[in-house]
């Protein structure tokens, strides 16, 4: 049965040669880089299931791969790149790894955190400018989070929070587990009595937007934000206004309503503000976590009388 991984980075082949995952999947078709329309054709052309990073597949190019049984989607936003009504019209299965980066994207969220509180890259900035200054910055220990959602993430930044010293509360649609090291509050008394707000909720039409003008109102001047989540969950005209009244404190962010966050964004003009490139998810014990799941489901597709 034919395979392949149609869109393997640089970085992620370095990591499965350290790592022998390439050995899970005898005979697969490795493409490095993204590979150009013919490129694609002939790693899709007879093959059985595939592994796909970040490539756009639409009802069109699937109806060209009566094959296809299997498609292993590294990550768990398979929707945004691939066609899912056309992908189950076609009997093909779209299989996504689910909490590969839970602990790293919570360590950055806590980095974010950490930064701000400190002043660390507005210390770097001014420091590369020839500026002397110390800012005054805030202990951690003693304050309130506030985490909304309580997923993978959210889970793994509450037990880094608690064991920092800090007072955590949570909002989350459903309980959360009673081992959990916090409270579970209503969103807007979290909102109002947190001094940091760090956001790990999925994006959908419930989610689209929740903090907003009326939630920025609701906060401490003193609030600190952070969002590793969807940059699409803030109001990213009402976070701008906030900012810049200094209605809140600072906001650190990894994510964007456009990505790559353009130059002249004016975002990147305001001083009470950490910015890193969508990168919350990036460490090599993520990748390796991702690509050994993600063989592993394939793996397990093919195994099935489904694939044959």
């Amino acid at each position: 049965m034919k395979t392949a991984y149609i869109d393997c980075t640089a970085y992620g082949h370095s990591v499965l040669k350290a790592h022998s995952i390439l050995d899970k999947i005898p005979g697969l078709h490795l493409h490095v880089g993204d590979p150009t329309a013919t490129e694609l054709d002939a790693l899709m052309k007879d093959t059985v299931g595939i592994i796909n990073g970040h490539t756009i597949m639409d009802e069109a190019l699937l109806e060209r791969y009566h094959a296809l049984k299997t498609i292993v989607f590294l990550g768990t936003g398979a929707s945004t790149y691939i066609d899912l009504s056309a992908a189950q019209a076609r009997g093909i299965d779209v299989l996504t790894v689910r909490g590969y980066g839970d602990r790293t994207i919570a360590e950055h969220a806590f980095a974010l955190m950490l930064s701000a509180t400190r002043h660390i890259a507005v210390m770097d900035r001014e420091l590369r400018r020839g500026i002397w200054r110390t800012p005054i910055g805030v202990e951690l220990a003693g304050k309130r989070i506030g985490i909304i959602g309580v997923g993978g993430v959210g889970k793994e930044l509450v037990s880094m929070a608690h064991a920092f010293g800090m007072e955590v509360v949570v909002w989350n649609r459903s309980p959360v587990p009673d081992d959990l090291p916090c409270k579970q509050v209503e969103l807007n008394e979290l909102i109002s009595t947190s001094d940091v707000i760090s956001l790990h909720l999925a994006l959908n039409d419930d989610t689209r937007g929740i903090i907003g003008k009326q939630q920025f109102a609701l906060m401490k001047q003193t609030a600190i934000l952070v969002n590793v989540g969807r940059g699409a969950l803030v109001d990213e005209t009402a976070l701008i206004e906030a900012l810049k009244t200094q209605r809140i404190a600072h906001a650190a962010l990894d994510v964007f309503d456009i990505e790559p966050l353009p130059v002249d964004h004016e975002l990147t003009t305001l001083e009470n503000v950490t910015l890193t490139a969508h990168a919350a998810f990036s460490s090599e014990e993520t990748m390796k976590r991702l690509l050994t799941s993600g063989f592993d489901l394939l793996r397990q597709a093919l195994d099935t009388p489904h694939a044959r």
